[in-house]
Order: structure tokens, then sequence, then C-alpha cells
């Protein structure tokens, strides 16, 4: 076992003396050492329950015949960070997400690994490490949130709430009915309960085969989700007898499992720089054009909020992503049937004959919401690196769009400026200096997405950026335009008034101006001045590379 570095022969008395030190005896010296990196704390509240979570896997896995062993690591709540300061440091949270658990599992050589995320950057972080550890491993979140409801009945989760600030400033709702939707939106524990970042990470986990099935939809206070926690403590065991590790499971197929799952549930955007940050770590050459491929053949049958009135709990009792696999099996050639998960089946014996229960929430292939991805990547003159769009979430008359750009030079200025009427219907809302190395940070911007929306201008304003967005965002909304205007990238270039031409359909993003015209203005621009960044957001900026590769950190 690896754990035999720290256990077994006589040189490793002074190690077996501290393990007994917390009350390991020298029996527990011949069973499997498990870790458990649970991402519980107080505050997030996809999170607040996940300290039980730990305990009810610690006990499965003792009554399976390991050691376990819980460790923490930190947690950065979306919607609480979001448009302020402390958004920059989510994405930057990843790094030393996967940074942590890789420290603690290579210096304690645990056998096997339980990974308890629940959001964002949790999620792809710990995905991250167990790339680089390639220890047998196993992913179990706390699960989604249920969609809440007002005194009124109706249906409202945590984007109701952004929009109606924008609804509030247009005199559409009283503020006494924006706190009735504050009250109910998030009526308890789990990951926000639309198809936002979290939710689509734990989706992507199940088609990736290092999640159970029912990962990703269980309802945080569900009781069959905690079977789903003893099922993973007792097969994290036989896992290690199996010597079953991440490099067993994860490879260029399964990526393509995940990234045709989110593309047919049209899951968040930021699931595309996770997924290319996680085929790094997992020496897999990915790309943006792959994924713009798969988009290319994938059917959306799958809308969730924001692009629907459907939550994770819908799409759960619709059948759940072993429904949504299952349909998809039936275009032949699309998925990869035979990839390894951690059931020790493969993806296609995992979802075989899991049939869709409601066909409102998830379509038959041959009723399909679009005969492409829920995703886009689009490129052009004016995002010659790639950028972004939640296909799914653009209405039809917005997929081909001009209008004259108008420009704010970070997102503070852009909130200002939408809500005090500088955005028109016919505009292009441009928002630059949020990428990787710009913001630093490349926060994600709920805030003026949904000002565009609860404004009404959602049908007649698009927005493009060099940041990204939250997985709630809608609308034709196109970001992690590569390159970033911090590294003179062409959206550094734009001046106001700018015609931009969006072309959805065929993937393309582009400002009409001439190549002469783009040429000079490359010639006189000039970085802009920062302020001098340290700590975390100044490592990051020193070492963020491109979101058309993940954004990942590079010396």
């Amino acid at each position: 076992m690896n754990s035999d570095k720290i256990k077994k022969g006589i040189e490793k008395a002074p190690h077996r003396s501290l393990l007994k030190a917390v009350g390991l005896t020298d029996a527990d010296m011949q069973k499997p050492f498990i870790g458990i990196a649970n991402s519980y704390n107080d505050i997030v509240p996809g999170h607040k329950n996940l300290n039980k979570v730990g305990e009810i896997v610690k006990q499965s896995i003792i009554d399976a015949g390991g050691i376990p062993f819980v460790f923490n690591t930190i947690g950065v709540c979306d919607g609480i960070s979001m448009g302020h300061n402390g958004m920059k440091y989510s994405l930057s949270s990843r790094e030393i997400i996967a940074d942590s658990v890789e420290t603690m599992v290579a210096a304690h050589c645990f056998d096997g690994l339980v990974c308890i995320p629940n959001c964002d950057k949790i999620v792809p972080g710990m995905l991250m490490a167990t790339m680089r550890v390639d220890i047998p491993s196993i992913f179990v979140s706390g699960g989604p949130m249920k969609a809440g409801k007002t005194s009124s009945g109706k249906v409202v989760d945590l984007i109701s709430v952004f929009e109606g600030i924008g609804e509030l400033k247009e005199n559409k709702i009283t503020e006494q009915e924006l706190l009735d939707i504050e009250n109910n939106a998030c009526p308890g524990w789990g990951s926000c309960s639309g198809m936002f970042t979290a939710n689509s990470m734990n989706c992507l986990c199940e088609a990736l085969g290092i999640a159970l099935p029912g990962n990703g939809t269980i309802l945080a206070e569900d009781k069959k989700r905690e079977e789903l926690f003893k099922i993973a403590g007792k097969r994290i065991i036989e896992m290690v007898r199996e010597d079953l590790k991440p490099s067993d499971i994860i490879n260029t197929e399964s990526f393509d499992n995940a990234i045709i799952l989110d593309m047919a549930m049209g899951g968040s955007t930021n699931t595309v720089l996770h997924t290319l940050a996680v085929a790094q770590e997992a020496n897999v050459e990915y790309t943006l054009d792959q994924i713009h491929q798969i988009s290319k053949r994938t059917k959306n049958i799958c809308k969730v909020s924001p692009s629907s009135q459907f939550h994770m709990e819908d799409v759960d009792q619709a059948g759940g992503i072993s429904a949504i696999l299952n349909e998809l099996f039936k275009e032949n050639g699309l998925l990869n049937p035979n990839t390894m998960t951690v059931t020790g089946k493969t993806l296609y014996e995992n979802v075989k004959g899991q049939d869709i229960i409601n066909n409102d929430v998830i379509r038959n292939i041959d009723n399909a919401y679009s005969q492409t991805g829920g995703l886009a990547v689009l490129t052009g003159n004016l995002a010659p690196d790639g950028s972004v769009v939640k296909y799914a979430g653009v209405a039809e008359e917005m997929r081909v769009f001009e209008g004259p750009a108008v420009i704010f030079e970070n997102q503070e200025e852009a909130c200002k400026g939408i809500l005090a009427g500088k955005v028109k219907s016919g505009d292009v809302c441009v928002i630059r200096n949020e990428g990787p190395k710009g913001g630093p940070g490349m926060q994600e911007m709920l805030s003026p997405t949904s000002y565009i929306m609860g404004r009404g201008l959602g049908e007649s304003v698009a927005l493009i950026t060099d940041g990204r967005f939250s997985g709630g965002t809608r609308g034709a909304c196109i970001g992690h335009i590569a390159p970033e205007a911090a590294v003179g990238g062409p959206i550094g270039l734009l001046k106001e008034g700018d015609r931009i031409a969006i072309d959805i359909p065929n993937g393309k993003l582009d400002v009409l101006i001439t190549p002469d015209e783009l040429k000079q203005r490359r010639k006189v621009w000039k970085p802009k001045k920062s302020k001098d960044i340290k700590g975390v957001l100044g490592r990051y900026r020193k070492l963020a590379s491109s979101a058309s590769v993940g954004a990942i950190l590079k010396s």
C-alpha cells in the first residue's frame, strides 16, 4: 500500500508513534489509509452540511475496513463574493484548493481519496489534485439546493434576486416584492438550484466517470443522497484493492463524454474553463476547437434555470444525468460507451435502461431544443483564440446580432453604467480588463448581466468580455475572450461606437473594422496601468495563463 511509506518497517516507528497519538492501533496499520478532502465551512450554503457528510463517509470507510482521515480545504461562495473585490479571489481559489489537496495526499501517503466538494471552484480544484496524485479517488458532492417559492407561489432561485434588482430599478416590482424574493430564493443548504457552475461540474463528474450516478442531481436534503455517501465510503476501499486510479478513468474519451453531456444539458460556460484546466493536469491535450466540434454535433435536450423554469430537482425527478446520457447513447457514435467509471463498470453499463421520466424536463433526441450544443465557441478578429457563450440561454433573435460598442474598463463601471441607463437597446456592452491577468482573477460578472435582464434589455443588448460569467447568466453574453485586453488582445483595442458583429450559429465574433485599422491600433496600444498587488492576486496575475487554456498557472 502507498501508506506503507509511513507505517511499515523499523524506521517508521516515529511515524507510527504519531499516528497512535491520533488514536490508531497496531491493527489499524494493516488497513488502507483513506483521505477525505472535505470543503465544509459555515458561510457557503452548499457546504454548510458537509461536516455531517464527512462523518457518514468516515463511518462507511471504517465499516468497509479502512482508516479515514478527514481534512479540509477552502471554499469561496461565488454569490456572496459577487459584485465586489472578493470575486477576484474565486478563480484563484481553484489553484489553492488543488495545491492543498495535493499537499495533504502526497505528504501523508494516503491509499485512496474521497472528495466531498459542492460549489464552483472546489470541484475542478479537487479534480486537478486527483490528476496530480493519481491514487484511487471518488467524488461525492453535497448535492443541489431545492428551488424556492415566494409567498405567491412563484418558483425562484438566486438569479431571481440578482435580476430583481434591475426590475426594481425599472419599477417593475416593489421593494417589498424584492424582499419576498430575497427571503425565499435560497430555502436551505445545497449548491444553488439551477444549472449553474457548481451543479454543472457535479453533473460532469458523472460523465467523466469519477462520481457515482446521481451525484449531480439528487438534492442535498434528499435521503437518497445519504445512501450515496455510504456507497462512496464503501466503494473507495474496493477501488484501493482494485488499484483503480483516476488515470484509468479520465482520458480523452471521458473528457469527450463530459463535454457532450455539457452541451446536451446547457451547462455553465465555466465548465469549459475548468475542463481545459483538468485536462492539463491529466496530461491530456484538449482544446477549445475540440469542444467546438463536439458542440456542432451534440443536440441540446435539457434546459434548466437560468435557461428555463426547471431546476435540479426537476432533472432528478425526470431521471437525472443517467437518463440524459442514456438518451444520448441512442445517437450512434456520439458518446464513448466503454470508458471506465468509479463503479467498476463502464459509463454505458451505469446508465443503460435509465429512461426519461418527464419529457418536458429532458427531451428525446428527436425532439431536441436545438441540433447543436447548449454552449458555443466563437472566434474571429475580436477573439482570435476563442470565446464562449451559453447558446441555450440566448434568445433566438439575439443569436445573430450587430451593434455599437459601449465600453467599460471594469465591472464596477459597467454596473453603474447599466443601472444609470448608459446601455440602450441595440448596444453591445463591452467589459474589458477582467481577464485572468487583467482582473486579476477573471471574476464572474453576474451583476451586470442580471441588471441587463432586469431592465428588460435581455433580448436587445449583447455583452462581451474577457472576464467570465456565473453559471446563472443568461442572454447574449459572450465571455472568456482571448487574448484578453491586459496582454494586448483585440478587445483592448476597441473604441466607443465600433460595430460588433455576433454570429453564434456560425461561431463568429468580429469588430467591423479593417485589418489595417486593427494593426494601427495595436501599434499605439499601451498596457493599462495597474496597482501593485501582493499576495494571492499578485501571484495569480504574474502566473495566470489565457482563458483559452483554462487560466491555469504557469511559471
